[in-house]
This record gives structure tokens, sequence and C-alpha cells, in this order.
């Protein structure tokens, strides 16, 4: 999945991690950051839904970010953005 939104050329960044959905138990939600100011999340939704199986849409929403929290080696901590996801809407409900 992250390998598709690196192919949108107003995505610099991006991150995917599975989060709780009601409906299909766990959802796609992914973490980008934009290269332009003009990148909406509708576009973000339409883009995937053109390549992937409806199972894969990004059910678990879009969010636009700043950077994309990683290790000294590269590689993405899904752990931080499942954390920070869990501490934001554990508040909004």
């Amino acid at each position: 999945m992250e390998d598709i939104l690196r192919g949108h050329p107003e995505i610099s960044d991006v991150a995917v991690i599975g989060v709780e959905h009601e409906k299909l138990g766990e959802a796609p939600r992914a973490y980008i950051v934009p290269n332009t100011k003009t990148l909406s999340e509708q576009a973000v939704q339409e883009f995937v839904k053109e390549k992937v199986a409806p199972h894969k849409y990004l059910a678990g929403g879009v969010e636009f970010v700043e950077t994309i929290p990683k290790s000294a080696s590269g590689k993405i901590l899904r752990r931080l953005l499942y954390e920070q996801y869990k501490l934001k809407f554990s508040r909004s409900s």
C-alpha cells in the first residue's frame, strides 16, 4: 500500500498502519507527507480506489503530517503512529 501511495505525484512520504474498524475489524490508515498544499483526503482515497481491491481502501482514514517517524536506520516507527492514533481517538470518544 505504501508503494502505491508513493506513486502519487503529490506525496513525498507515507506510512500505513492498521487501525480498529467497527465493520471490518481492522482497516488501513495512511499518514501522508504531502509535497503540495492542494492534496486532499478525497484525492488520496480516489487514487487508492483505482489501484486496490475494496478491502484495501483506506477505511481507517488519511492524516496529513509533516514527517513520518523513523528509526536511525530509516525504518518506519509504526508503533509510534499507532500510539498517536489511540491517544487522538481515545480523547474524542
